[in-house]
């Protein structure tokens, strides 16, 4: 959100400069670079890139979702837009369907504009696209689609938190919100479990970007999320997510006045239950030690806290 009270984009929208990052963008379809894997697809032409995605955009589904961080659920829900596909390629990924197996139907730049409005006009707070870095061309023009015909809430961009920079930067003044995870402290493990390299140097430097171009979370008399960083951070059996390194990065590195969540739900889906170290559920004493950290590292905005 401006001083004015208005999403960071109907600036960049009303000067054009929304419309040139558009172009942009839209470029670097041509050997795509969009996400770190860096694979040089020539998606335009039909090739589809490591993570996935194709010529157009992909969705799975999109309503107001009652389920995400309470500064984006609100009274209405978040307006989710779930992108099939991921850069990631996490072999416990709750949703490998989407994610992997690609469900979900093309869609025009117009039809995602569309659904933008369909879900402002469901009263949801933000538009909260959720796995979208494979996408950020599409859904620019579509956002500035969707400005024509009178947008007017957050976006929240919500990743896995392996962003490219030079994507990042296409993004600055557009993203209200970065709602990003911090998956792994260790690269061996975030190769083992997901197939990237240097993951942790990666997120890291992206983390800080996001902070940079948004600060701390910001939350409006009524408890809502209108601007700033939020960051997810999934605890893993076996200490898999390098909880203390992230955590005591997030505190150090970017703001102790981040708002995180520190989340429980892990369960072994997908292929986890071909690796040993996975194959379980986190137990109660490893979320609670996960929770003294934050404690200890001065993190005190941790969700339903």
């Amino acid at each position: 959100m401006n001083a004015n009270g208005f999403p960071a984009y109907l600036s960049l929208y009303k000067s054009g400069e929304l419309r040139e990052r558009m172009f942009r963008a839209q470029k670097i379809l041509l050997s795509c670079s969009l996400c770190p894997r860096n694979c040089r697809a020539r998606r335009l032409d039909g090739e589809r890139g490591e993570c996935g995605g194709g010529v157009w955009a992909e969705v799975a589904s999109y309503a107001p979702h009652f389920g995400e961080e309470s500064p984006l659920v609100g009274f209405k829900g978040s307006g989710t837009i779930f992108f099939s596909h991921c850069p990631l390629h996490c072999v416990f990924c709750q949703n490998w369907d989407i994610s992997q197996a690609g469900a979900g139907t093309e869609v025009r730049s117009d039809e995602l504009a569309d659904m933008m409005m369909a879900l402002q006009r469901f009263g949801c707070h933000n538009i909260n696209v959720v796995t979208p870095t494979h996408y950020v061309p599409h859904i620019l023009e579509a956002l500035l689609l969707a400005c024509e015909t009178g947008l007017a809430i957050p976006i929240v961009y919500n990743s896995g938190g392996y962003e490219s920079l030079e994507t990042l930067a296409l993004l600055d003044g557009v993203v209200d919100i970065y709602m990003p995870d911090f998956k792994y402290g260790d690269a061996a493990d975030a190769k083992r479990y997901s197939d990237v390299d240097d993951y942790p140097r990666t997120a890291r430097a992206a983390l800080k970007e996001m902070h940079r171009q948004v600060g701390d979370l910001v939350l409006d008399g009524r408890g809502i999320a209108v601007k700033g960083l939020l960051v997810r951070h999934l605890v893993l059996p076996n200490n898999l997510a390098g909880t203390r390194e992230a955590l005591r990065f997030i505190a150090e590195e970017v703001s102790k006045e981040t708002y995180v969540n520190i989340m429980d739900q892990y369960r072994p889906s997908f292929n986890a239950a071909q690796h040993a170290d996975l194959a379980r559920r986190i137990t109660p004493e490893e979320f609670r030690r996960a929770v003294a950290m934050a404690g200890e590292f001065g993190l005190l905005r941790l969700d339903g806290s």
